[in-house]
């Protein structure tokens, strides 16, 4: 990475500390994280450090988002516009996306720029185009005259948590069908690989997704994860990580018996709470 020059923006953007993005704003915390650089071993970034009283915070900024906002009751046709427009946006800025990822993550430049930010905003796009093909179902019933049917609704407030290895990849592949569905969304990527999320949330107000609806909320598993999977008001939790955690959050879930999906790594604990 070092012998690809950085563009100013990005060296602005890792020479700032970074917020947490809540509800369309960006909040500071108590707490810091350092973010390192793992081809130098050097220190990289400083983001703000969410626990449990910023998980509130962004929760609430969610559930507001959801419950009053233009997200949920938007047309599908416009939820899709957005979503095709935050695609376009990821193209365009690949180069930032391919320099974020390399930094803190250590994989090479070319593979974020023209695989990782490409494939995403495909996958935004793909789920895009099903915004308006959420349909419910007619069923047969044995009573005369009688019609049930099913209408497919958006959960709530989803708290999608991601790893470390596929930083911008990961969170497309979480994000873009939830919001395609109208749910709100608190996100907490890996400690060690935040920037690329942190900076997706801002290009998603670029793109128009109203303030509430994305959060990125960067965190250690054991304090601020722990408070999203245990959260009464998150309905679904999204994670990919080790299998120790995935047992964690499944315990965490039966507080309000919200929906959980999981894809459990291996048994080692690097992602534990």
């Amino acid at each position: 990475m070092s012998q690809i020059p950085l563009t100013p923006f990005v060296a602005n953007f890792i020479a700032t500390a970074q917020p947490l993005r809540i509800g369309g704003k960006m909040l500071a915390s108590t707490e810091t994280l350092e973010v390192i650089n793992p081809s130098t071993g050097n220190a990289l970034a400083q983001v703000a450090r969410a626990g449990k009283a910023e998980i509130d915070l962004a929760v609430a900024a969610a559930k507001d988002a959801f419950e009053n906002g233009a997200w949920t009751r938007m047309l599908p046709n416009e939820r899709s516009r957005i979503l095709w427009r935050l695609a376009d946006l990821i193209e365009e800025r690949a180069d930032i996306f391919g320099q974020l990822d390399a930094l803190d993550n250590g994989k090479p430049f070319h593979v974020v720029r023209d695989v990782d930010a490409h494939w995403s905003a495909r996958h935004f796009r793909y789920f895009a185009g099903w915004a308006d093909k959420i349909e419910g179902a007619t069923i047969p019933v044995g009573t005369p005259d009688r019609l049930t049917y099913t209408k497919a609704e958006p959960l709530g407030v989803c708290g999608l948590i991601t790893p470390w290895n596929y930083p911008l990849l990961m969170a497309a592949w979480k994000l873009a069908p939830a919001l395609a569905a109208g749910n709100s969304i608190v996100l907490k990527p890996s400690e060690e690989t935040p920037l690329s999320a942190l900076y997706l949330a801002d290009l998603a107000l670029e793109a128009g997704l109203p303030p509430g609806v994305l959060n990125v909320v960067p965190g250690y598993g054991h304090d601020a994860g722990a408070a999203l999977a245990a959260h009464p008001d998150v309905a679904k939790i999204g994670f990919t990580g080790s299998t120790a955690t995935g047992r964690r959050i499944v315990e965490a879930s039966v507080g309000n018996l919200k929906k959980v999906s999981l894809e459990p790594g291996r048994q080692g604990g690097q992602y534990h709470f």
